[in-house]
C-alpha cells in the first residue's frame, strides 16, 4: 500500500528533531515542525483516507467514476491547502509532487491503469489532478 505523505513529513519531523538533539544540524532547524501542522498533517490523512475508501468500494470502474474520486480527492485537498487554521501553511512543490504521486500509486493499487486512464482522455498521467488542482 502506498505511504500517504503526511507520514513522510512527520518522519523527516521526526529525523530533524533528533539530527537537532544530536548536534548534526543547526539548533534553528529545530523549528522543522512549524513547516506540517498537525492540523495540516491530520486533514491531510482525512482527505486521503477518504480517497483510499471510495476507490475500494469501486469494482470495475469507468473512466468517469476513477475521476470522480480523483476529483474528490483533489477538492478536499483544495480545501486543506488554502485553510487559514494551519497558520498559513499549505502545499510546496515537494508536498505537491508527493500527493499526486500518491494519488497516481493508489489508483494503480486499485487496478487502475493510470497512463492508459490519462490517455483515453488525451493527457499525460502526471496531469490527471490538474483540472481540479489549486494547490
Amino acid at each position: 500500500m502506498a505511504k500517504r505523505p503526511p507520514e513522510n513529513w512527520r518522519a523527516w519531523m521526526a529525523e530533524m528533531a533528533r539530527e537537532v538533539a544530536a548536534g548534526i544540524s543547526e539548533p534553528e532547524c529545530a523549528g522543522a515542525a512549524e513547516a506540517y501542522p498537525e492540523s495540516l498533517l491530520r486533514a491531510t490523512d482525512s482527505a486521503l483516507e477518504t480517497f483510499e475508501t471510495e476507490m475500494r468500494t469501486l469494482a470495475e470502474p469507468s473512466d468517469d467514476e476513477v475521476f470522480g474520486v480523483v476529483e474528490g480527492v483533489v477538492l478536499a485537498l483544495n480545501v486543506v491547502a488554502c485553510d487559514d487554521g494551519h497558520g498559513g501553511v499549505g502545499y510546496c512543490t515537494e508536498e505537491r509532487e508527493q500527493l499526486c504521486e500518491y494519488i497516481d500509486l493508489t489508483l494503480g493499487e486499485h487496478g487502475v491503469d493510470v497512463a492508459a486512464l490519462a490517455g483515453r482522455r488525451g493527457i499525460d498521467r502526471a496531469e490527471i489532478t490538474d483540472a481540479w488542482r489549486d494547490w
